[in-house]
């Protein structure tokens, strides 16, 4: 899993600044997963805040193209990859749709909205991965659809070993903005977290799985 370093200290930065990430090593959130945590991430909150809304869209715009120029459309995850991943859209000037994490129950019954189709080379976004299996079961459905997912890039990585390995076996390039590792390092040189906070983050992220049971 590859990182874009020039940029990944000021989306951290920002992230930071605008409480969409929260470090509590003392008390720790619960992931939907069931996982306990002392770091809890809400990109959508970067929606609010035009400059770090639109930092975050030229940000990926210029990955994408860089990337991933032969890109025909992109892609949003729902729910929370849709917003950045029109962003992005407007930013390349390419089409977006996004894809369900399950096809619809009603009207006309579609898991991929939008006007895209089949044979279309597809870039995926994302807002936040930590294991990557929703977003994996997104990239499986669009192949599913016909679309050739050339990969996907996110605002944020948890930069889990599970998560690099389930996106190698799914032959899934993915670039993300910024990741835990900087993140922990800007708050530690902004002074938001205490020097002997710094370990037990560093043993959440060895284990995040059994961490705090």
């Amino acid at each position: 899993m590859q990182q874009v370093d020039s940029t990944a200290a000021k989306i951290a930065e920002y992230l930071l600044e605008i409480n969409a990430v929260k470090l509590n090593p003392n008390a720790p959130f619960t992931w939907t997963s069931g996982w306990k945590s002392p770091i809890y991430s809400d990109n959508r909150l970067s929606l609010s805040h035009p400059h770090v809304r639109n930092f975050i869209k030229t940000s990926l715009g210029e990955l994408v193209k860089s990337e991933f120029p032969e890109a025909q459309a992109i892609i949003g995850v729902a729910t929370a990859g849709i917003a950045p991943g029109a962003l992005v859209a407007d930013e390349v000037n390419l089409p977006f749709g996004y894809v369900r994490s399950e096809a619809k129950k009603h009207g006309m019954g579609k898991q991929v909205e939008g006007d895209i189709k089949p044979g279309q080379k597809v870039v995926v976004v994302e807002d936040l991965v930590s294991t990557g299996k929703s977003s994996l079961q997104a990239i499986q459905s669009l192949r599913e659809f016909g679309c050739e997912v050339l990969g996907m890039v996110s605002i944020f990585t948890y930069g889990f070993d599970a998560a690099k390995l389930a996106f190698d076996e799914a032959q899934c390039p993915y670039f993300s903005l910024s990741n835990y590792n900087v993140l922990v390092e800007v708050a530690a040189n902004k002074n938001l977290i205490k020097p002997e906070q710094m370990s037990v983050l560093a043993e959440w992220r060895k284990s995040p799985d059994t961490w705090g049971r």
